[in-house]
C-alpha cells in the first residue's frame, strides 16, 4: 500500500490561494475516482475538488474556513501500489489527521458534479426515530437549508438522527423527528411548547457566506451611497403581459415582470450611459460599456448570488424571460459557471411578492448602479379627478454618488418609469 497527496490545484486567474469551504470526506472514509473530496472557495465562485484514485482518506490537511495555498497538501489517500508521495511532499505540509469540522456553507458549483446527498424517495423515508443523544457543544453534519428548516420548526438538530452519508442530517430527518413528536403528543409525553429553551448554535462564517459579507462591507465602506425611491403605475405593463402570455405563453413561455424591467433598462441606459459604467477606483478610471450585462440577484440557500443576463440589448422578451430562468436555476442548484457570475455591468435585485414598499439595495461593486424591484401593490390613486384602482410599484434603486449625480439618477428611473407606464415605447426604435 502507498499513500496518494493530493495538493491544492492551480485553479488559474492568477489565484495563488483559496479557501476550504467543506469537506465532503472524513479520515477513514473509503473515496472512489471521480468522487468530491471538498468544495475550495475563489474570489469568483465554488470549485469541486474530486478524487483522481480509489483509497482510503489517511488525513485532511486543512478545517473549513482556512486560507490555503496552491500547491499545499490538501488530503492523504491510502492506494494500493506505491503512490505518489515523495520526501520533497512533507517540505510543503505535514498532513495530520485533524477533527471532522462542523460542515461549511455549501455554494454554487463551478460544474455539475456527482451528488453526494440525495433525498430518498418517498417510499424510503427514514422511519420516525427517537432522540439522538449527542453533547452540548457536538455539531451534527446537516445542510444550512436543513439547519434554518431546523430552525424554523423549532427542533434541535443535536437530537435528530441523521440517515445520510457519516450521518449527515436531511430534511426527511426532520419530518422523521416530528412524527415521532405527533407519536409522542398523542401519548400525552409531547414537550411544552412554552417550555424553557437553553441551546445556541454558532456558525462560522465560511465560504460562501463568507464572501457574501466581504462583498456587502466593503461595497459600503468603498462606494458613497445613495438611493432614490420612485413610485410607478404598472397598470399598462401588467396587462400587456397577462396578454401575451395568453396569446404565446403555451408556445413561447411565459413572462415576469422581470423581462420587462430588463428591456426598460436597456432602453433607459441608451441616454443614460455614465451609469451602465465600472468604477475602478484604484486606479481611478471609469469604463462605460456599450453592451448591457444585467446581474440579476438570486437567492440560494447558500445565500445571495448575481448571474448574469448577458447583451440584453440584443435580447427580446422571451429570451431575456428563458436566460433569467436557466440561470436562476443554475445558481439554485449550485451549477453556475464562474463566467455567468461576473462581468455584470449593472444589477436588478428584487424579493418578489415579499418585496416591501422601500428598500435600499447595496451596491455591487464595481457597479455604480442597482434597481430594486418592490412589490405591486393595487391602490386608489386620482387620475383626471377621478379615484381609480391602480397597481402600483416602487423601485428602491442605489447609486455610487461619485460616479452618478443625483440628478441623473433621478432622470435614469424617471425614464424607466415612462417606458413602464407606456409599455409600447419600449419597443419603439
Amino acid at each position: 500500500m502507498g499513500t496518494h497527496v493530493i495538493k491544492m490545484p492551480d485553479i488559474g486567474e492568477g489565484i495563488a490561494e483559496v479557501e476550504l469551504a467543506q469537506w465532503h470526506v472524513k479520515v477513514g472514509d473509503l473515496v472512489v475516482e471521480d468522487q468530491v473530496l471538498a468544495d475550495v472557495m475563489t474570489d469568483k465562485a465554488m470549485v469541486d475538488i474530486p478524487s483522481p484514485v480509489h483509497g482510503k482518506v489517511l488525513s485532511l490537511g486543512g478545517q473549513p474556513g482556512e486560507v490555503m495555498a496552491v500547491g499545499s497538501i490538501l488530503i492523504s489517500i491510502e492506494v494500493e501500489g506505491a503512490g505518489n508521495l515523495k520526501a520533497s511532499d512533507h517540505l510543503v505540509k505535514e498532513p495530520a489527521p485533524i477533527k471532522e469540522a462542523a460542515p461549511a456553507v455549501a455554494a454554487p458549483k463551478v460544474e455539475a458534479a456527482p451528488v453526494l446527498e440525495s433525498k430518498p424517495a418517498a417510499a424510503c423515508r427514514p422511519a420516525p426515530q427517537a432522540p439522538v443523544a449527542r453533547d452540548a457543544d457536538e455539531r451534527p453534519l446537516a445542510s444550512p437549508a436543513v439547519r434554518k428548516h431546523a430552525l424554523d420548526l423549532g427542533i434541535q438538530l443535536r437530537l435528530v438522527q441523521g440517515s445520510g452519508p457519516a450521518g449527515r442530517i436531511l430534511h426527511e430527518d426532520l419530518d422523521a423527528y416530528l412524527a415521532q413528536g405527533t407519536q409522542n403528543a398523542r401519548s400525552g409525553s409531547a414537550p411544552s411548547g412554552y417550555a424553557q429553551r437553553h441551546d445556541e448554535e454558532q456558525i462560522p462564517v465560511i465560504g460562501m457566506r463568507r464572501k457574501i459579507a466581504q462583498r456587502m462591507q466593503e461595497a459600503t465602506q468603498r462606494a458613497a451611497h445613495f438611493s432614490y425611491v420612485e413610485e410607478i403605475d404598472v397598470t399598462a405593463v401588467e396587462e400587456l403581459r397577462a396578454h401575451l402570455n395568453e396569446k404565446h405563453g403555451a408556445t413561447r413561455g411565459k413572462l415576469t415582470l422581470l423581462p420587462f424591467l430588463v428591456r426598460a433598462l436597456v432602453v433607459a441606459l441608451r441616454d443614460f450611459p455614465q451609469i451602465n459604467a465600472r468604477y475602478d477606483d484604484e486606479a481611478q478610471v471609469i469604463t462605460r460599456h456599450g453592451a448591457v450585462h444585467v446581474g440579476v440577484a438570486t437567492q440560494s440557500d447558500v445565500g445571495l448570488m448575481v448571474p448574469v443576463v448577458r447583451h440584453a440589448e440584443a435580447r427580446s422578451l422571451w429570451d431575456s424571460a428563458a436566460e433569467i430562468s436557466r440561470l436562476a436555476t443554475a445558481a439554485r442548484s449550485g451549477k453556475a459557471a464562474r463566467d455567468e457570475l461576473s462581468g455584470s455591468t449593472i444589477t436588478l435585485t428584487s424579493l418578489g411578492a415579499l418585496g416591501g414598499i422601500v428598500s435600499t439595495p447595496v451596491l455591487n461593486l464595481p457597479e455604480v448602479a442597482i434597481v430594486g424591484v418592490n412589490k405591486i401593490v393595487e391602490r386608489p390613486m386620482v387620475i383626471k379627478g377621478q379615484i381609480v384602482v391602480r397597481k402600483m410599484m416602487n423601485l428602491s434603486s442605489s447609486f455610487d454618488h461619485r460616479v452618478v449625480d443625483g440628478m441623473d439618477a433621478a432622470l435614469f428611473i424617471q425614464a424607466i418609469r415612462g417606458l413602464l407606464e407606456q409599455p409600447a415605447s419600449l419597443f419603439v426604435e
